[in-house]
């Protein structure tokens, strides 16, 4: 048992004793021994099967074994972008076409409660967002939303505003919404014209993401960047699938609090992210207690050694991308659709898997994470960057569920986000 510590601490860049506390409390609740040792049984069988198919083995360089998930990972880019019709999106702003279609057919969110659109044409005309009124020539937000489209005026707010503007708008805006600002309507994925690429341009010096959401509007956009680098099809269509989950979690979030008390902080909060404070999540695991964290963003993209990462927690993000990946392995399925030619199958539930190899670099052993997520964003990136915290979040939450079920750990994240923390 002990050695199954060690894995799975090293894979979570935690403590053994960490893991062994978890597992005695964890144990005891849920009436389950062995928990962790088959988690880790798991995971070497995965990592072997891998291995085996990839002509790979344990003695392998951290790098080769890198290289050629790459690979395997490029062939299925190049795959998917002819599957979903090469798209070009600075062709797709009026029709979203295959790309949406195929979506769509794999999986349809349910309506959401969003703000009423005339509710955010009011607000903009309170908080005049000047910068995109004055690249579009008009004097009312009403007057710009009926020239440019809802989903596209809210969207650009994200790379015209100032930060200070959103921050005030957000702040005061948001502060005064009441139950009949919000109305139920379908989740829509909207494709920017090329146009906005020419205001955006204006606005931002460096390379922007392109697929972002807006969860109080109900709205997933795609800026029309030329998709030209190896990866990015993978990326753009498993984002679009994670946020189609995303956005109607937080939505059944507002429906639940909009008839309780404090539901516009409940509201910002959820549009923060907010998350415990490192100070009072120690505080938390210095008492006695089966404490688990909920942590609704990735704390690992601003500080990789953030403590809070190294606690016990489950995580609603990497439920989301767990989602998203059903839903490829579904298409995979889809032999109507796929054809077998992408190869989606895979890469089926290795989210929380990996493995620690001989580095050629370094002279020490490395992680490599298995987790398609992981990869093709460091696909994406050129290798600048390896990326590991989609596999770490997803083994925290495979730890949860092993013990508890994937429903009482949806209940619990669903119950205790705002307080960002319970205990069992």
């Amino acid at each position: 048992m002990q050695n199954s510590y060690e894995k799975l601490a090293g894979l979570l860049r935690t403590s053994p004793g960490v893991l062994e506390a978890v597992d005695e409390k964890m144990s005891r609740l849920a009436g389950k021994r062995g928990v962790l040792e088959a988690i880790a049984g798991e995971n070497e069988i995965l990592v072997s099967r891998i291995l085996a198919e990839l002509n790979l083995s344990r003695s392998s360089r951290a790098e080769d074994v890198y290289s050629v998930l790459i690979e395997r990972l490029t062939r299925l880019d190049v795959g998917l972008n002819e599957l979903l019709g090469k798209p070009n999106l600075l062709e797709m702003s009026e029709n979203c076409g295959k790309m949406c279609e195929i979506i769509f057919k794999i999986y349809k969110p349910p309506k959401g409660l969003f703000i009423k659109k005339e509710k955010v044409a009011e607000l903009l005309e309170k908080h005049r967002p000047d910068n995109l009124l004055d690249c579009f020539n008009c004097t009312t937000a009403k007057e710009l939303i009926e020239k440019e489209g809802f989903a596209s005026v809210v969207s650009a707010l994200r790379f015209t505003q100032s930060e200070e503007w959103m921050h005030n708008f957000f702040d005061s805006a948001y502060g005064r919404l009441s139950p009949d600002d919000f109305e139920e309507r379908e989740v829509e994925i909207k494709i920017l014209a090329p146009k906005w690429l020419e205001v955006a341009g204006r606005f931002l010096e460096k390379k922007y993401h392109n697929v972002s959401h807006l969860k109080e509007f109900g709205v997933i956009f795609v800026i029309p960047l030329v998709i030209d680098t190896p990866g990015e099809t993978t990326r753009m269509f498993s984002l679009l699938l994670h946020y189609l989950h995303e956005v109607p979690f937080y939505s059944a979030l507002f429906r639940k609090f909009i008839v309780g008390p404090n539901f516009n902080e409940k509201f910002k909060s959820l549009l923060r992210g907010d998350v415990l404070s490192s100070e009072t999540a120690s505080e938390k695991f210095k008492k006695e207690g089966n404490t688990w964290l909920v942590i609704q963003k990735y704390l690992a993209k601003d500080n990789p050694n953030d403590p809070r990462l190294f606690m016990p927690h489950i995580s609603p993000e990497a439920d989301h991308w767990l989602k998203a990946g059903e839903d490829l392995a579904r298409l995979s399925k889809m032999a109507d659709i796929d054809h077998g030619r992408t190869g989606l199958d895979f890469w089926s539930g290795l989210d929380f898997t990996g493995g620690f190899f001989p580095s050629a670099n370094s002279g020490q052993v490395q992680l490599v994470s298995f987790d398609l997520i992981d990869l093709i964003m460091s696909l994406v990136k050129k290798g600048e960057i390896k990326y590991l915290y989609h596999q770490q979040e997803a083994l925290w939450n495979k730890i949860f569920i092993e013990y508890m079920g994937r429903g009482k750990m949806e209940n619990l994240l669903e119950e205790n986000i705002i307080r960002g923390y319970f205990e069992l």
